[in-house]
């Protein structure tokens, strides 16, 4: 199982000299993978969860590729209505090419209301332009040679049955976020479900899970993934990567914007982690 870190690329603590220590922390740490998240316009719902200085994926990704190595590169996730999906096609094949392969362009359809209005996008019709959008996407990655290497690998974002009908029928990656375990299984049951209708492989499965440690056993119902004792969250881990979680994200950021101004918090419960992960 690949294993991977969400890095917050927002808040007050965020700046381009801690951006750069978080990507060195990762790969240092022997990480797979780094994600950073996707807003553009920073309207009051967004800021209320993600405030400003909110630093653009894309451009971002592209810097810390030039300071890393190694580790792969990717958004948790892109909100594909913002931007024209010849562009994002060309952006995502460009990066991609720029880093050596190590881009995994994780994209969803976006939830902040007056951040649609902000940009003009219809909200009411953001499920539909991101189903278009990726068909015009992988076309352009398969038939124009100055897109660059072929098809760039996507993961399908979100929760919904539609998340997982969509991934379902583009036979990308499903990338759920932020869950508990009881859910997990029975959207495991749901995904099964959705293909067989479909008539389509199940696909891969990259959860993207918090990761709060805690020095006694969290038995609450409602207990998310990530979240308890060491032990605790390393059950969870061998629970989805036996359910067949190819890739784990870890979100060390648990809401409150001011932990960005103490990364060091986050990179401790990483270094734990890491040192405890399993190994092929």
């Amino acid at each position: 199982m690949r294993i991977g870190v969400n890095v917050p690329n927002f808040g007050p603590g965020t700046n381009p000299d801690n951006l750069a220590r978080w990507a060195g922390t990762a790969e240092g740490l022997g990480f797979d993978l780094l994600m950073l998240s996707d807003h553009v316009a920073i309207t009051s719902d967004v800021a209320g969860q993600y405030p400003a200085p909110f630093y653009e994926p894309v451009t971002t990704l592209a810097w810390l590729a030039g300071i890393t190595t190694r580790i792969q590169l990717g958004t948790t996730v892109l909100i594909v209505p913002y931007r024209h999906p010849l562009l994002v096609a060309r952006m995502a094949a460009n990066l991609h090419q720029l880093s050596g392969g190590r881009l995994i362009l994780g994209v969803g359809v976006g939830w902040a209301r007056e951040e649609f209005a902000a940009l003009g996008v219809p909200f009411e019709r953001r499920g539909a332009l991101t189903d278009a959008y990726l068909e015009t996407m992988r076309t352009a990655w398969e038939n124009e040679a100055d897109y660059g290497p072929g098809r760039i690998p996507v993961w399908i974002g979100g929760n919904s049955d539609a998340a997982i009908s969509r991934a379902v029928r583009l036979g990308y990656p499903w990338h759920p976020l932020r869950f508990t375990m009881p859910w997990f299984r029975d959207a495991l049951n749901r995904v099964k479900d959705i293909a067989g209708r479909l008539e389509k492989p199940v696909p891969e499965l990259a959860p993207r899970m918090i990761l709060r440690i805690t020095e006694k056993p969290l038995d609450h119902p409602d207990r998310r993934a990530g979240e308890g004792t060491l032990e605790q969250i390393l059950g969870d881990i061998e629970e989805l990567r036996s359910a067949g979680a190819e890739t784990l994200l870890l979100d060390p950021y648990l809401g409150d914007p001011e932990e960005t101004l103490r990364p060091e918090t986050a990179w401790q419960a990483l270094a734990t982690v890491a040192a405890h992960r399993p190994r092929p």
